[in-house]
């Protein structure tokens, strides 16, 4: 079985130097295309010879070599991401020249070295997969039923209140949703059918 992917706790940096020059990795957790790019954006250093640049979100991935030879920059530190076994993670290596010439294996190992050293040290969480229940309850259960799911590690994402009671979205890990169900029904006992929501 593979080891659940992780992701950053939050943003960290790294920097080395390397044959005079100095590279700086920023790594951040990240959910969406849209926050990766605004990350990129948000820490590029328009000083710098080149902000190269990675993302993986689940499928979706990017990377940027940013005036580098092709595939000597944003490519290695894909693989960064990957062999850290990093997921939703965005990493930025700024680099200032210093005068030496790395040539193409140089610069894919300062870059796919700068940011696999960056996504080692960083505080990371495992990646939970989340999943949903569609709840509808009376009136006189609600306090109860909210409780107890509370403590059951889950969140109430949404509460609606309607004519006879109220209808709860609950968020809660994917593993749990059956003991979850299973224990809404026993306190109802029976009344509440507790449904998945995809």
């Amino acid at each position: 079985m593979n080891a659940p992917l992780e992701t950053l706790a939050s943003p960290w940096r790294h920097e080395e130097d390397i044959r005079k020059s100095r590279f700086l990795a920023q790594a951040a957790p990240v959910g969406s295309a849209a926050e990766a790019l605004a990350f990129v954006e948000a820490v590029g250093d328009a000083t710098a010879t080149h902000n190269c640049w990675a993302y993986r979100i689940g499928d979706a991935y990017r990377f940027n070599d940013d005036g580098e030879p092709g595939g000597t920059a944003g490519r290695p530190m894909l693989q960064a991401i990957d062999g850290q076994g990093c997921d939703r993670v965005v990493v930025v290596v700024t680099r200032w020249y210093g005068g030496i010439k790395l040539g193409a294996g140089g610069l894919a190992r300062a870059y796919g070295g700068t940011a696999a050293e960056c996504l080692r040290l960083a505080p990371r969480v495992a990646i939970v997969a989340m999943g949903r229940l569609f709840v509808h309850c009376d009136f006189a259960d609600i306090a109860l039923f909210t409780a107890r799911i509370r403590e059951m590690d889950a969140t109430i994402e949404q509460e609606t209140f309607v004519a006879d009671g109220a209808e709860l979205t609950v968020l809660a890990p994917l593993d749990r949703l059956d003991a979850i169900a299973a224990r809404l029904v026993d306190l109802s006992r029976g009344r509440i059918q507790p449904r998945r929501i995809d």
